[in-house]
């Protein structure tokens, strides 16, 4: 770690958790990104701050006019541009130091099983179920952390599924594959514009936790926000055995902390 970073991170190692040594887990750290909206916004721009050494965030959609509203990354300017392209630029203007992979693609479980195997951690920061399932499908064959989040109208929620944890859950242990979810989405539906910052800060919080290996992620656990009265609820998650996507787990994924409790 050069005296820059030392200099630009000090508020990290000044915490006894972090230290030096937290600081550069991070600086070595490889996270993907799905989605560079309302979520993938707070997401990457937290990580490229805290130091994350290299970002890879895919998106297949421009900037709109409508984004604004809440998609702190983009400007007014970015209307029309690719919003991976708009978000690379915002996070190098925040951290010069961290190399940005723009990939302006809509992921399949092609792209994704080779994305994830890169990957250190994963954030979904999507807005369908479709991707949802093919990223944890990706994560769960490659033994990666996932950090979900979600928000709508006034509500959000968050969790890890870090299935390296032979108790733990997947996504699809939640919410199965086949089951009949309605699919919502913002440009209908309308979202509070500070609940993906909230959402969005927590998911970036609990990576660099888990790259760290520092705390007690959200992992087996479930919580949802109820913007409108700023009220939190927590459910406890068990692994269903019978769960079509890990119940095959490998055997093989190495175990941190951070355990399902």
């Amino acid at each position: 770690m050069q005296d820059s970073d030392l200099l630009r991170y000090s508020r990290h190692i000044l915490l006894n958790e972090i230290g030096i040594e937290g600081q550069e887990r991070i600086l070595s750290t490889h996270a993907l990104v799905i989605g560079a909206g309302g979520l993938g916004s707070p997401v990457a721009m937290y990580l490229a701050c805290a130091g994350v050494g290299q970002l890879t965030v895919t998106d297949h959609d421009t900037v709109d006019m409508t984004n604004l509203q809440r998609q702190i990354a983009h400007h007014s300017e970015s209307v029309g541009m690719p919003k991976v392209e708009s978000l690379k630029q915002t996070l190098l203007a925040l951290n010069p130091n961290v190399r940005v992979n723009a990939l302006q693609m809509r992921v399949d479980a092609a792209a994704l099983d080779t994305l994830v195997q890169q990957a250190d951690v994963v954030l979904d920061c999507c807005d369908n179920f479709t991707t949802r399932h093919a990223v944890n499908a990706a994560c769960v064959k490659h033994g990666k952390p996932l950090v979900s989040g979600a928000a709508i109208q006034f509500d959000g929620q968050i969790s890890v599924y870090d299935t390296r944890h032979a108790d733990a859950p997947c996504y699809a242990c939640i919410f199965p594959p086949d089951a009949a979810f309605e699919e919502v989405r913002c440009s209908t539906m309308g979202v509070f514009a500070p609940l993906v910052g909230i959402i969005g800060s927590m998911q970036a919080a609990e990576a660099l936790k888990l790259v760290m290996d520092v705390g007690r992620s959200l992992n087996g656990r479930l919580q949802m926000l109820d913007g409108r009265s700023m009220e939190w609820n927590e459910i406890r998650m068990p692994r269903n055995a019978s769960c079509p996507v890990c119940s095959a787990r490998p055997s093989e994924h190495k175990t941190g902390t951070g355990t399902a409790a």
